[in-house]
């Protein structure tokens, strides 16, 4: 595999039981480059360790006066040096090509396993520690595989020279070749220790990670309630844990280096020292001796990479630790699914609450729980995070389907959309059946203040589509980044659309375009909305209060907000003491002209302290109003709204209804 050919076509299965498996796995994955770079190595090394033959030749043919020998060993020496040079620069090539190629696979198993888990991904691992995985860990994996083709061509040579030493000069060869393991084995007490710090730097680097995304994520919030310093001094504290760890990682890898300093110059020091009495004695030429010297002088550069190799384990067996945590990662149901692939239509059923959307029609559902909520919505959408019984789609449950199927027949927006940076245009370019353009979807979905706004922000694009959005929509508001999201979804045109409260940071005059913008807009398509504002649930054909996991009531908005009260609780925020008025004013019966004039007055003050308390917002009911709709949570932890004015339609309305 070269650079040019990435990215995979199939980057395969990871064995992600654990670290050290992982990085098996990746390294049994690229034999072909790992061969590659540890002939190149050879090369280079061997060529390195023939010049010190070079040298004792050229001096023991000075010393012998033998200018044939010395032209011969000039040219020997000029061999070797191109061996060197190339050797070098093609060991460089193929080292960095199997770093590249093993951080792009890595980072490919991370995208499709991203993919294939969804908003799963984050409910198990937190966010920060998959950027850290994606960015930091992804280099020190490939690290390790670079070094390791390194590191057997360096050892290979080490035995290879001592090898040749016991040949060439036995007395002084015996002595390298007993003191040369013990220089590569000296270290391997310190590595266990040094390893644990290494560990503990990559958790606290980790943890600082996750702690300083989290705080960017919610930096807009942080400066709404002030909290901008609480977490900055968190933020120190964890910094300066990563700094105090890495300080005392870094003092244990000096102490090795340190040690591969120290045992080669005792080495060298015994082999001259013995050299120079053998000499004396007559036994070695000063050629030999010279050769030897030098030999065990450039042994320290292969020796290098046996320090080399223990930080790179080190560093990166952590990192492989959690990718294959990530890669570890399963969905409740099978992704490639029992049925071939097809994409069926009809109703939407979902078995465990009896929820039933019609095909064709939009239908609005009510939950007093909005974590409830979500999790209905990504069953609905099929292959859950969570095991249970499967939603059936025509029939077909979803959860059977490839998940490619699957998501094609169902597409779920949840309360929290993600926009990516980007330009508008790139943002809406989406799989689709091109039936619904960008321009009626953003139509739709109300956008045409948000085209000014990136328009503004971004001098250089005249045309809408090309404005760019930053990161996540940052510098959009919260409702502006709502209808973007929106607008996204609807392109797709998919034969089921689950939204998730897709208007809840939006005012009341825009929600009552977008109502009917998204209603004209999916005319004859199924469509499921999760929402708890009046005005969307007005413009349902059906909707559905599911109370404690289960369907509680059918209808339409009209009358279950004046025949149900758990449904009239989660919508209009009805108190317990209204709850009972509003029984005590089913049991009176509903005003007709037989009633008498008591009653009659009664129900009509108590109709206008409902309305008054409960549906203070013309918005509610198509009036103009302008709060904001962001906040939803009441003391009870039910989706809720704020009140707002209007009494006089909201008298209207229950009068018509009446």
């Amino acid at each position: 595999m070269q650079i040019q050919d990435l990215p995979y076509p199939d980057p395969g299965v990871p064995d992600a039981r654990s670290g050290p498996r992982f990085l098996r796995w990746l390294g049994r994955n690229q034999l072909g480059g790992q061969f590659k770079a540890l002939a190149w190595g050879l090369l280079h090394f061997i060529a390195v360790a023939g010049l010190p033959f070079c040298v004792g030749l050229a001096v023991q043919s000075v010393v012998d006066r033998s200018g044939t020998r010395l032209a011969l060993t000039g040219g020997l020496m000029a061999l070797c040096g191109a061996g060197i040079a190339v050797g070098e620069a093609m060991l460089h090539r193929a080292a960095v090509t199997n770093w590249i190629t093993a951080a792009a696979r890595v980072q490919q198993l991370l995208a499709h396993k991203t993919a294939q888990l969804g908003s799963a991904l984050t409910q198990r691992v937190a966010a920060g520690e998959v950027v850290a995985v994606s960015t930091g860990d992804v280099e020190k994996i490939g690290w390790f595989v670079e070094a390791l083709s390194r590191f057997a061509a360096a050892a290979l040579t080490v035995v290879l020279v001592c090898v040749g030493l016991v040949v060439y000069q036995p007395a002084l060869g015996v002595i390298v070749a007993v003191g040369v393991p013990v220089l590569a084995l000296a270290v391997l007490p310190l590595l266990p220790r040094a390893t644990r710090r290494a560990d503990f730097q990559r958790e606290r680097a980790g943890h600082a990670t996750e702690l300083a995304s989290d705080t960017v994520a919610g930096l807009r919030v942080l400066r709404g309630i002030g909290g901008e310093e609480l977490f900055l001094d968190r933020y120190r504290r964890a910094s300066q844990e990563v700094r105090r760890a890495a300080v005392r990682s870094a003092r244990m890898w000096s102490l090795i280096s340190a040690v591969q300093v120290l045992l080669p110059g005792l080495l060298m020091i015994a082999v001259i020292w013995h050299g120079v009495h053998l000499a004396r004695d007559g036994r070695i030429t000063v050629g030999e001796l010279v050769t030897v010297y030098s030999t065990v002088m450039l042994l320290t550069y292969p020796l290098r990479h046996f320090e080399e190799i223990a930080m790179a384990y080190s560093f990166s067996r952590p990192s492989a630790k959690r990718a294959a945590r990530v890669l570890s990662l399963e969905r409740a149901t099978d992704s490639g699914g029992s049925r071939s692939a097809e994409v069926p239509s009809g109703d939407l059923y979902d078995p465990a609450t009896g929820l039933l959307a019609p095909a064709g029609r939009l239908t609005a559902v009510v939950c007093g729980d909005p974590d409830a909520a979500g999790v209905l919505a990504e069953r609905l959408g099929g292959h859950p995070s969570v095991e249970g019984t499967s939603v059936l789609l025509g029939g077909v449950p979803l959860d059977e389907l490839p998940l490619g199927s699957a998501r094609t027949a169902v597409l779920v927006q949840d309360k929290d959309p993600v926009l990516l940076s980007g330009s508008l245009r790139e943002l809406l370019d989406v799989p689709s059946s091109g039936a619904v353009s960008a321009a009626e979807a953003l139509a739709a979905a109300q956008c045409a203040d948000v085209l000014d706004a990136l328009t503004q922000g971004s001098l250089d694009a005249e045309d809408p589509m090309d404005a760019r959005i930053t990161e996540r929509g940052r510098s959009l508001s919260g409702g502006q980044r709502q209808r973007l999201a929106l607008a996204r979804s609807l392109v797709t045109d998919p034969g089921v659309l689950v939204l998730d409260e897709p208007t809840s940071a939006v005012d009341s005059h825009t929600e009552a375009r977008i109502a009917d913008g998204v209603r004209a807009l999916r005319a004859g398509r199924t469509t499921v909305v999760f929402t708890s504002s009046p005005l969307l649930l007005d413009h349902a054909d059906r909707v559905v209060l599911v109370h404690e996991g289960e369907v509680a009531a059918v209808g339409v908005h009209r009358e279950l907000v004046l025949g149900e009260p758990r449904y009239r609780a989660v919508v209009t925020r009805e108190t317990d003491e209204e709850a009972v008025a509003g029984k005590d004013r089913q049991d009176l019966g509903t005003r007709d002209p037989k009633d008498g004039p008591e009653n009659i007055e009664r129900l009509d003050a108590r109709d206008e302290r409902d309305a008054g308390d409960a549906f203070d917002d013309p918005g509610r009911l198509g009036g103009a109003g302008t709060t904001s709709r962001a906040n939803r949570t009441n003391t009870a932890g039910r989706t809720s709204r704020p009140a707002r004015t209007g009494k006089v339609d909201a008298l209207e309305e229950i009068e018509e209804s009446a």
